[in-house]
């Protein structure tokens, strides 16, 4: 009878040679990436490349078994938290070379772009028809539609974010 084997075996050997082609020798670092950098963060920025500098030759006194230059993570953040990684850099470094037991990286390069993987959408709340109706009521003489129209969206959040009376 077959060995049942974990799907982190089977997954890996899928899309390991995806991740090698940008740099990563496993898939580890998206798995442990809300661990490393806390789940708030992780929402809005993901690891997209790890670059790594171009080896010495042999000859010009590089040791064989000697570790690896450090790499350059690139890491793809959505605009408002662009700053807040930039002032966690140095904290997320030494968070993910301490995952990994040696300094693999050396720095932080931050590309801005749109993180869907990972994000929930929120729910659709329930909101209790009379006070929905409330809402209507109190937008109703407002003449410009526009204006009406966001203002029964935001009473309807509110209304729908209130707790239960």
């Amino acid at each position: 009878m077959a060995r049942v084997r974990p799907l982190a075996e089977l997954i890996e050997s899928c899309v390991g040679p995806a991740f090698a082609a940008q740099g990563f020798a496993s898939t580890d670092i998206l798995a442990a990436w809300p661990d490393i950098v806390g789940p708030r963060l992780a929402r809005y920025c993901q690891p997209s490349k790890l670059e790594w500098p171009r080896r010495r030759r042999k000859d010009a006194g590089g040791d064989e078994g000697a570790r690896p230059d450090s790499g350059t993570l690139v890491v793809r953040v959505e605009g408002v938290f662009a700053l807040e990684l930039q002032h966690l850099a140095p904290v997320v470094i030494e968070r993910i070379n301490a995952h990994y037991g040696w300094a693999c990286v050396g720095r932080i390069v931050m590309k801005q772009g749109r993180v869907e993987a990972g994000r929930k959408r929120a729910e659709a709340q329930r909101v209790d028809p009379a006070r929905r109706g409330e809402v209507a009521l109190a937008v109703s003489t407002i003449g410009d539609e526009a204006l009406r129209d966001a203002l029964d969206r935001l009473g309807t959040a509110v209304v729908a974010a209130a707790p239960k009376r």
